[in-house]
């Protein structure tokens, strides 16, 4: 059956009478919405993020804000003020953010300006570097037997008859103990890893085909805060790793340690 249409002016009372009345019904419709990931919102940041945003400002704004203690801006302006021999660059290094309330670090490397103008790149390869973070924590740590640890690491490239030495962690490790013996008798709970490791290149890689290191990863606790002494321990350890001659030595090519 065709719709009812009219046309003319009784359009309208001819279609109410031709077309019975129908009453409303109610429909129901039912909307689809694609499954949203959890914590996620169209336009809006995740809760998560929120909550990353949250913190991050917080931590940054006590950062700020927060009076930092007289005996870590003691040990800061010490290890700051630490001077080193020629070869050694020292220079501060964004530190470690959560391993302790405060925190500083220097940054060193050993330069030798013979090697750098030796045209063999073997011979350029070889160095040396380190860093030393200070710690603090006011509270004081049952671990550490103190408010301040001091944490070593050196890194420094062997010769290969060094490198296959089964005294040589021993050699190292003595050296970091006699360093500290020699500048400082405020160094407790001293402890450490001296690890020699051989790396083996094959395929198109630059550098020499076998390369030897040493790396030494130390902590120890200071019980003052004059660390500039600490500074120097730190760096005869650095010196004796690199192979520098020692202070008002000529070096005549020889990189042999002592």
């Amino acid at each position: 059956m065709l719709p009812c249409r009219r046309t003319g002016p009784d359009r309208a009372d001819a279609g109410r009478r031709a077309c019975p009345a129908v009453s409303p019904r109610r429909v129901s419709v039912k909307l689809w919405h694609a499954p949203l990931r959890s914590g996620y919102a169209p336009g809006f940041a995740t809760p998560r993020r929120r909550r990353h945003d949250t913190q991050r400002r917080d931590e940054e704004e006590r950062r700020v804000t927060s009076v930092e203690p007289a005996p870590f801006r003691e040990a800061v302006a010490a290890m700051a003020a630490a001077t080193a021999r020629p070869e050694i660059e020292l220079a501060p290094i964004r530190p470690p953010q959560r391993l302790a309330p405060y925190s500083y670090a220097l940054g060193a490397e050993v330069t030798h300006p013979e090697l750098e103008a030796a045209p063999d790149p073997e011979a350029s390869d070889q160095d040396a570097f380190g860093r030393l973070i200070l710690l603090y924590d006011p509270e004081g740590s049952e671990a550490w037997d103190g408010t301040m640890r001091l944490v070593a690491y050196i890194q420094a490239d062997l010769d290969p008859s060094e490198a296959v030495d089964p005294l040589m962690p021993e050699v190292v490790w003595s050296w970091l103990a006699e360093a500290l013996d020699s500048h400082t008798t405020q160094a407790i709970a001293l402890g450490g890893t001296v690890t020699a490791t051989t790396s083996v290149r094959y395929g198109d890689i630059a550098g020499p085909t076998r390369a030897h290191q040493l790396e030494l990863r130390a902590s120890w606790t200071a019980t003052i805060p004059n660390l500039d002494e600490h500074v120097n321990a730190f760096c005869d350890v650095l010196e004796h790793a690199s192979g520098l001659p020692p202070v008002g030595v000529t070096d005549l090519g020889s990189r042999t340690r002592t």
